[in-house]
């Protein structure tokens, strides 16, 4: 290390400048100037236009998605977020707020609102056919959005609103939607209004307003910082942005507290079990699931054990050990899978 430092050290700033220009990657979008504002605005406009393609790609889209959720399908889903074209009127929406572009605002806004009933309305109509009796943990993982699904969308909305401002890495923008999912959530509370579940409805809905907020409003400061408008003609939307972000930040907080407070007792759960009791010493845990409701904990473990090798008793005797370590009351499940194992000595030969 210290013999690179010495090389490195010695070099001069037109031996840096070489090696950076000689690099045969697509290095020179880093220096790229951002587009001017004219064609700017065509390309945002395209994206904003309620046109037959538009709508065309996001009933396929929701379609994809409200399917990949039923089935438990992570690539499905992932393959429902790159067909979806709302990252384009919502980058439109960041644009027109710093830019005071009023009819550019209002044309976005109209497609969004259109576009997110049509969403809702598919989830909702095939959630009804399937007759869907059971959440499956793509589902249960979009209900319960925490502070780090807003930072996924301020990043997301920045560098979105990057890439459209340069023509060269216009093609990252199926990558921010990916990371960003903004179908998903909205499928999903379709999905909780057709099995008539306002937790899921609730939750899935906070999570698409956390998308929406941070993706506007990182992506009004990316534009705004590259010179398309000024902080007075920004001051508004930046304002309710803001105001927005504020409000959606207090259940998200809570919701992060408690999945810290989740996973920390389901490790303390772990250590206990492996580490002060006998009962699953020959068994494989294969997961523990942690929910507190109030004051209650509701764990449910999933084991792999030969038949008969655990007793009622002596998961009772479990269940009262970890409520009193815990010293809170717990509602505990063990869900016992039967294994054999059959064993041959090699033969001689």
């Amino acid at each position: 290390m210290l013999l690179l430092i010495k090389k490195f050290g010695g070099w001069s700033k037109q031996q840096f400048s070489w090696l950076w220009e000689s690099n045969s990657g697509d290095w020179p979008w880093l220096a790229e100037k951002p587009m001017q504002i004219a064609g700017l605005n065509r390309s945002l406009w395209r994206g904003a236009v309620p046109s037959i393609s538009f709508y065309v790609l996001l009933s396929l889209s929701g379609i994809i998605a409200t399917l990949g959720l039923l089935a438990n399908s992570a690539a499905t889903i992932i393959g429902a977020m790159i067909v979806a074209p709302l990252m384009g009127p919502i980058i439109a929406i960041a644009y027109s707020m710093v830019a005071a572009n009023q009819r550019l605002l209002k044309r976005s806004t109209f497609t969004l609102v259109k576009g997110v009933l049509l969403t809702v309305a598919i989830s909702f109509l095939i959630a009804k056919g399937v007759g869907i009796k059971t959440l499956g943990s793509e589902i249960t993982g979009r209900i319960s959005p925490t502070l780090l699904d807003m930072g996924v969308a301020l990043a997301a909305g920045a560098a979105g609103a990057y890439a459209k401002s340069r023509r060269s890495i216009a093609d990252a923008l199926p990558g921010v939607a990916i990371a960003v999912a903004l179908v998903p959530p909205l499928s999903v509370v379709g999905i909780g209004l057709a099995i008539n579940s306002q937790s899921v409805t609730i939750g899935s809905s906070l999570l698409f307003l956390a998308n929406l907020t941070g993706i506007i409003f990182s992506g009004a400061i990316v534009f705004l910082s590259h010179g398309y408008g000024s902080l007075a003609k920004a001051r508004q939307g930046l304002i309710v942005s803001i105001t927005g972000i504020l409000l959606l930040g207090l259940p998200l907080s809570f919701s992060l507290q408690t999945l810290l407070i989740q996973e920390q007792t389901r490790r303390q759960i772990s250590y206990l079990l492996y580490n002060k009791t006998q009962t699953f010493a020959d068994t494989n845990i294969r997961s523990i699931k942690v929910r507190r409701q109030g004051k209650q904990l509701f764990v449910e473990m999933e084991v792999a054990a030969p038949f008969n090798l655990i007793t009622d008793e002596q998961i009772k005797e479990v269940h009262q050990f970890l409520q009193a370590e815990l010293n809170r009351p717990l509602n505990f499940q063990v869900e016992i899978i039967p294994t054999q194992q059959y064993e041959f000595p090699a033969s001689k030969f």
